[in-house]
C-alpha cells in the first residue's frame, strides 16, 4: 500500500537529487548547518515532552555549559543527554551510511537520551505497565515487549524492500512510539531513529517543531487507528522542509535564487487567499516550510503547483 501521494514523493525525490548533485559539500557550510539543526532538533525534541528550556537556552547549556536560573536541573541533564545521541547518530552514519537496524541500536540511543535523568532504567525494557497521558493507546504489557520488539525488526526488515524512506521511516516510528518500551524517553528515541532511517539514504536531520505538537499527536492518533496517511505526510513536510534549508544554504548563489514570503504577502500578487494557500500547504500540494510559527514559499512553487493542476486537467 502507497501512504504518500506520488506529486510529493516525486518533489521531495528531486529536491534529494539536487542535494546530492551538490556533493561534495564546502565542509565549513555542512558543519555549521549540523551543528544548527543538532541543537533545533535538541530544543524542539525535549520540548515536545514538556522540557522548558527556550531554543537560546539549549544552546547555552549544551555549548557554553551555562546553568539557566529557575529552570529544572532535569532538563538542563535531558539537554545534554538528548545533543550526545544526536553525536552518535551522526558518528554512527558518517562510518557505515548503512548502521544495522536492530533492538541493540534502540537500546543504545534510549541509553543515551536518559543516561542522567533515568540511570537505572537507561537502555532497559520496562517491566511494568504505564498508561500515555492525553492518548486512548494502551501500550502492550511489559511481557510482551521483547517479543513486540523482534516483531518490530522483522517488520522493518521485511517492509524496507516495499516502502520508499519516507514512509518506512513514519511507520517505524508510529510502531516504535506504541509498543512504549521504555519508562521514559519513548518519544525522543523514535524520532531519533526515524531520523536513522532517513539519514541512511542520504537526507539530512530531520526535526518535528514543538510548534506542531498538536498535530503531531492528532497525527499519531489517526495512525493507532490504521490511518498511516496523515502521519506519513506530516513526517514529509517536516523532511522537505529540512532540504529545503539545506539547499537554500548550499546551493551557489544565484540571480534565479527562489524568494520565500510569508502566506499572507504572496496571495497579495496572486490568485490565490492566504487560507487556501495554506490549505494547499497542509494538504502537501504546494512546497513550503515554517520559518517560527509560519509557513512561508515562493512566487515560483505558486506557479509549479498551477502548471501542475493545469496540466492534469489537460489529460
Amino acid at each position: 500500500m502507497t501512504y504518500l501521494p506520488k506529486r510529493i514523493q516525486d518533489r521531495i525525490s528531486q529536491k534529494l537529487t539536487r542535494l546530492e548533485s551538490l556533493r561534495p559539500l564546502p565542509a565549513s557550510a555542512v558543519q555549521k548547518l549540523k551543528e544548527q539543526f543538532e541543537i533545533e532538533m535538541t530544543y524542539n525534541s525535549n520540548a515536545i515532552e514538556g522540557n522548558s528550556l527556550t531554543l537560546k537556552e539549549t544552546y547555552l547549556v549544551i555549548n557554553e555549559g551555562i546553568t539557566i536560573k529557575g529552570k529544572p536541573l532535569k532538563d538542563h541533564l535531558e539537554a545534554e543527554d538528548h545533543h550526545q545521541a544526536l553525536e552518535y547518530l551522526s558518528e554512527l552514519i558518517g562510518k557505515d551510511s548503512k548502521p544495522t537496524i536492530s533492538e541493540q541500536l534502540i537500546r543504545s540511543l534510549h541509553q543515551m537520551v536518559v543516561k542522567k535523568t533515568d540511570e537505572e532504567y537507561a537502555g532497559k525494557y520496562r517491566i511494568s505497565e504505564i498508561f500515555i497521558a492525553g492518548s486512548d493507546h494502551i501500550p502492550p504489557n511489559a511481557l510482551r515487549i521483547p517479543s513486540e520488539m523482534e516483531k518490530l525488526i522483522s517488520w522493518y526488515r521485511q517492509e524496507k524492500r516495499h516502502l520508499n524512506p519516507i514512509e518506512l521511516s513514519a511507520l517505524f516510528h508510529h510502531k516504535l512510539v506504541s509498543i512504549h518500551p521504555f519508562y521514559d524517553g519513548n518519544g525522543r528515541v523514535s524520532r531519533l531513529m526515524m531520523n536513522v532511517l532517513l539519514m541512511k539514504e542520504g537526507y539530512p536531520l530531520v526535526i518535528i517543531l514543538k510548534n506542531d505538537r498538536k498535530k503531531y499527536y492528532r497525527v499519531l492518533s489517526r495512525a493507532d487507528g490504521g490511518d498511516y496517511m496523515p502521519l506519513v505526510k506530516f513526517i514529509a513536510q517536516a523532511i522537505e522542509q529540512s532540504l529545503n534549508i539545506y539547499l537554500k544554504a548550499l546551493s551557489p548563489s544565484t540571480e534565479t535564487t527562489e524568494k520565500y514570503f510569508p502566506l499572507a504577502a504572496i496571495s497579495k500578487s496572486g490568485p490565490y487567499s492566504a487560507k487556501y494557500l495554506n490549505l494547499l500547504v497542509r494538504q502537501g500540494k504546494l512546497e513550503a516550510h515554517k520559518q517560527g510559527r509560519n509557513w512561508i514559499t515562493s512566487h515560483e512553487a505558486v506557479q509549479r503547483y498551477i502548471t501542475a493542476r493545469e496540466r492534469k486537467r489537460g489529460r
